[in-house]
Protein backbone atom coordinates (compact mmCIF):
# COMPACT_ATOMS: atom_id res chain seq x y z
CA UNK A 1 0.00 0.00 0.00
CA UNK A 2 2.67 2.48 -1.04
CA UNK A 3 1.95 5.70 -2.86
CA UNK A 4 4.49 7.42 -5.02
CA UNK A 5 6.70 9.89 -3.18
CA UNK A 6 5.70 12.90 -5.35
CA UNK A 7 1.98 12.26 -4.74
CA UNK A 8 2.53 11.75 -1.00
CA UNK A 9 4.59 14.97 -0.79
CA UNK A 10 1.87 16.84 -2.68
CA UNK A 11 -0.92 15.57 -0.43
CA UNK A 12 0.99 16.24 2.80
CA UNK A 13 1.90 19.72 1.57
CA UNK A 14 -1.74 20.45 0.75
CA UNK A 15 -2.84 19.38 4.23
CA UNK A 16 -0.36 21.79 5.80
CA UNK A 17 -1.20 24.71 3.53
CA UNK A 18 -4.96 24.25 3.83
CA UNK A 19 -4.84 23.74 7.60
CA UNK A 20 -2.82 26.94 7.93
CA UNK A 21 -5.21 28.80 5.66
CA UNK A 22 -8.30 27.56 7.50
CA UNK A 23 -6.73 28.44 10.83
CA UNK A 24 -5.73 31.90 9.61
CA UNK A 25 -9.25 32.79 8.48
CA UNK A 26 -10.74 31.91 11.82
CA UNK A 27 -10.75 28.59 13.64
CA UNK A 28 -11.10 26.45 10.55
CA UNK A 29 -14.03 28.40 9.17
CA UNK A 30 -14.67 28.39 5.42
CA UNK A 31 -14.35 31.53 3.33
CA UNK A 32 -17.78 32.80 2.24
CA UNK A 33 -16.88 32.66 -1.46
CA UNK A 34 -16.61 28.86 -1.37
CA UNK A 35 -19.78 27.00 -2.36
CA UNK A 36 -21.11 24.89 0.47
CA UNK A 37 -23.35 21.86 0.47
CA UNK A 38 -26.19 22.24 2.97
CA UNK A 39 -26.31 19.84 5.90
CA UNK A 40 -28.12 16.75 4.71
CA UNK A 41 -30.71 14.92 6.77
CA UNK A 42 -28.07 12.26 7.33
CA UNK A 43 -26.00 14.48 9.64
CA UNK A 44 -23.06 14.91 7.26
CA UNK A 45 -21.92 18.05 5.45
CA UNK A 46 -19.20 18.17 2.81
CA UNK A 47 -17.69 21.45 1.58
CA UNK A 48 -15.38 21.48 -1.43
CA UNK A 49 -12.39 23.72 -0.65
CA UNK A 50 -10.21 23.03 -3.69
CA UNK A 51 -10.55 21.28 -7.06
CA UNK A 52 -7.79 21.42 -9.66
CA UNK A 53 -6.92 19.34 -12.71
CA UNK A 54 -3.17 18.58 -12.62
CA UNK A 55 -2.20 18.52 -16.30
CA UNK A 56 1.43 17.67 -15.49
CA UNK A 57 0.52 14.66 -13.27
CA UNK A 58 -1.09 12.37 -15.84
CA UNK A 59 -4.25 14.48 -15.86
CA UNK A 60 -5.11 13.65 -12.26
CA UNK A 61 -7.47 15.83 -10.25
CA UNK A 62 -6.60 17.13 -6.77
CA UNK A 63 -9.58 17.81 -4.51
CA UNK A 64 -9.80 18.89 -0.90
CA UNK A 65 -13.05 18.74 1.05
CA UNK A 66 -14.03 19.57 4.60
CA UNK A 67 -16.32 16.86 5.95
CA UNK A 68 -18.39 17.44 9.09
CA UNK A 69 -20.33 14.68 10.84
CA UNK A 70 -22.84 14.91 13.64
CA UNK A 71 -22.40 12.63 16.67
CA UNK A 72 -23.09 9.01 15.73
CA UNK A 73 -23.10 9.70 11.97
CA UNK A 74 -21.45 7.18 9.66
CA UNK A 75 -21.47 6.12 6.02
CA UNK A 76 -21.96 2.76 4.36
CA UNK A 77 -19.00 0.71 3.15
CA UNK A 78 -17.61 2.05 -0.12
CA UNK A 79 -14.58 2.31 -2.42
CA UNK A 80 -12.88 5.11 -4.37
CA UNK A 81 -11.71 3.22 -7.52
CA UNK A 82 -9.50 5.91 -9.02
CA UNK A 83 -8.44 7.90 -5.96
CA UNK A 84 -5.58 8.06 -3.51
CA UNK A 85 -7.40 9.39 -0.44
CA UNK A 86 -5.88 10.97 2.67
CA UNK A 87 -7.93 12.12 5.64
CA UNK A 88 -6.68 14.57 8.27
CA UNK A 89 -8.71 14.84 11.49
CA UNK A 90 -9.28 18.45 12.57
CA UNK A 91 -11.66 18.00 15.49
CA UNK A 92 -13.43 15.15 17.25
CA UNK A 93 -12.93 11.39 16.97
CA UNK A 94 -13.06 9.34 13.77
CA UNK A 95 -13.49 5.57 13.61
CA UNK A 96 -12.10 4.11 10.39
CA UNK A 97 -11.40 0.71 8.85
CA UNK A 98 -9.68 0.51 5.46
CA UNK A 99 -8.85 -2.75 3.69
CA UNK A 100 -7.35 -5.46 5.91
CA UNK A 101 -6.15 -2.97 8.53
CA UNK A 102 -7.68 -3.13 12.02
CA UNK A 103 -10.35 -0.61 12.99
CA UNK A 104 -8.67 2.59 14.21
CA UNK A 105 -9.94 5.46 16.33
CA UNK A 106 -8.26 8.72 15.31
CA UNK A 107 -8.21 12.10 17.03
CA UNK A 108 -7.30 15.63 15.93
CA UNK A 109 -3.95 15.76 14.14
CA UNK A 110 -4.01 12.12 13.00
CA UNK A 111 -4.16 10.88 9.40
CA UNK A 112 -5.55 7.91 7.47
CA UNK A 113 -4.87 6.72 3.90
CA UNK A 114 -6.98 4.77 1.40
CA UNK A 115 -5.34 3.27 -1.68
CA UNK A 116 -7.40 3.31 -4.89
CA UNK A 117 -10.23 0.77 -4.71
CA UNK A 118 -9.50 -0.16 -1.07
CA UNK A 119 -12.60 -1.10 0.92
CA UNK A 120 -13.53 1.68 3.36
CA UNK A 121 -15.65 -0.56 5.59
CA UNK A 122 -16.07 1.80 8.58
CA UNK A 123 -16.28 5.59 8.43
CA UNK A 124 -18.06 7.16 11.38
CA UNK A 125 -18.15 9.54 14.30
CA UNK A 126 -18.41 7.24 17.34
CA UNK A 127 -19.07 10.09 19.77
CA UNK A 128 -22.56 10.56 21.15
CA UNK A 129 -21.94 14.23 21.98
CA UNK A 130 -19.09 15.75 19.91
CA UNK A 131 -19.10 16.66 16.20
CA UNK A 132 -16.34 15.44 13.87
CA UNK A 133 -14.49 17.59 11.29
CA UNK A 134 -11.84 16.30 8.91
CA UNK A 135 -10.18 17.16 5.61
CA UNK A 136 -10.40 14.69 2.72
CA UNK A 137 -7.60 15.11 0.17
CA UNK A 138 -7.83 13.08 -3.02
CA UNK A 139 -5.64 12.65 -6.09
CA UNK A 140 -8.02 11.04 -8.58
CA UNK A 141 -8.22 9.61 -12.06
CA UNK A 142 -11.18 11.60 -13.48
CA UNK A 143 -12.06 8.74 -15.85
CA UNK A 144 -13.04 6.49 -12.91
CA UNK A 145 -16.05 6.83 -10.58
CA UNK A 146 -15.44 8.91 -7.46
CA UNK A 147 -17.22 6.57 -5.04
CA UNK A 148 -18.75 3.12 -5.45
CA UNK A 149 -20.97 1.67 -2.70
CA UNK A 150 -20.00 -1.77 -1.48
CA UNK A 151 -22.72 -4.43 -1.69
CA UNK A 152 -24.00 -5.01 1.87
CA UNK A 153 -23.13 -8.72 1.88
CA UNK A 154 -19.46 -8.12 0.98
CA UNK A 155 -18.65 -4.88 2.84
CA UNK A 156 -18.82 -6.04 6.42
Amino acid sequence: MLIGRPILDLVVGCVGVLSGYLFAIGHFSVAPSIAQTPIAATGQKSTELFNQLMEDVLGRRLTVRLTERDPGNGSAAHRHPGSHTVGYILEGIYEVKVGDEPTRTLKAGEVFYEAPNALHAISRNPSTTQPLRYLVIQVSDPTKPATVPEPASEGR
